[in-house]
């Protein structure tokens, strides 16, 4: 039995003559009487009573249509979602996000999916260091990281997504808040709230860069890995922190921010996933990636 007999007979079941059937499925009428014949026989049952004027389902005929409708359109439907799957416009997609694109790119990236590929199952991970996303892309646990970089793994596809500029946060009536901008030497006697160290998070370098460049140690208090908690430590008055600009659409009461100067300073948020993926729908997220990012 092949896929065709079952289309066969559903045509013949429907027209209830094999001249009307055999004029649809674009077959002479003796082929088709004898696949229905062949069909028959393997079956051992008798789907339909043949006269030389009409052409009628037995019982088992009936049963075995209502079973080859619901196969045939199951057929149909899975080869619909291999091509729609294959031209990513439907499937699942996990996005890993660092801290400050958690509320600037990827509720715009996200919104944009949902209109532009409303069948796409998207699942997010905000507040992840960088270390952290890469791992997870090696483990197959996200198929796209949003991260700072360097990003050296020779096995990841990457693109810069966009540049930010830095912000120094400041606790709400700070002696420095009644500046229009900073440089980074004039936190050197601040106390800082910083992301982790150790090698765990690019912002937390940078601080050390910027902080060595302009001849003095950084006087970390605090560090946090989630950028939602290190500007509530700086609401809190704990201290000052050097974020990049998208991080202000977190809108904590108690914090302003200013521009950090030179306003070459900044940090780039970088798309990563596996260079061996061939999947069309990470490729159409990171075009929709391009227009929510320039917005």
């Amino acid at each position: 039995m092949e896929l065709r007999h079952l289309r066969y007979f559903r045509v013949v079941a429907e027209e209830l003559h094999f001249g009307r059937a055999a004029q649809r499925l674009l077959i002479a009428q003796p082929p088709l009487s004898q696949q229905i014949r062949q069909l028959e026989r393997e079956l051992g049952v008798e789907l339909l009573i043949r006269s030389t004027r009409n052409v009628e389902l037995t019982p088992a005929g009936q049963a075995y249509l209502d079973r080859t409708i619901a196969i045939l359109d199951a057929v149909d439907d899975a080869a619909d979602l291999a091509r729609r799957v294959a031209d990513g416009t439907t499937g699942r997609l996990t996005i890993g996000c660092v801290g400050s694109a958690t509320y600037s790119v990827l509720p715009q990236l996200v919104r944009a999916l949902s209109e532009l590929l409303p069948d796409v199952d998207v699942r997010v991970h905000g507040e992840m260091l960088a270390p952290t996303q890469l791992a997870a892309l090696a483990a197959g646990e996200i198929d796209l990281a949003l991260l700072r970089p360097p990003v050296i793994d020779p096995g990841l596809s990457t693109e810069i997504i966009r540049r930010d500029s830095l912000f120094v946060a400041l606790p709400e009536g700070h002696r420095l808040s009644k500046r229009k901008r900073l440089a980074i030497g004039d936190l050197r006697e601040e106390d800082l709230v910083a992301h982790a160290g150790g090698g765990r998070s690019v912002m937390g370098s940078l601080l050390a860069t910027l902080c060595a460049d302009a001849g003095f140690t950084p006087r970390v208090r605090h560090e946090v890995e989630e950028t939602s908690t290190l500007v509530t430590l700086v609401a809190a008055g704990l201290g000052v922190a050097i974020v990049p600009a998208p991080t202000s659409a977190l809108n904590i009461a108690g914090v302003v921010y200013r521009p950090l100067q030179p306003q070459s300073l900044g940090v780039e948020l970088v798309a990563a996933w596996p260079a061996s993926t061939h999947d069309q729908l990470v490729r159409r997220v990171i075009e929709t990636l391009r227009m929510s990012a320039m917005r």
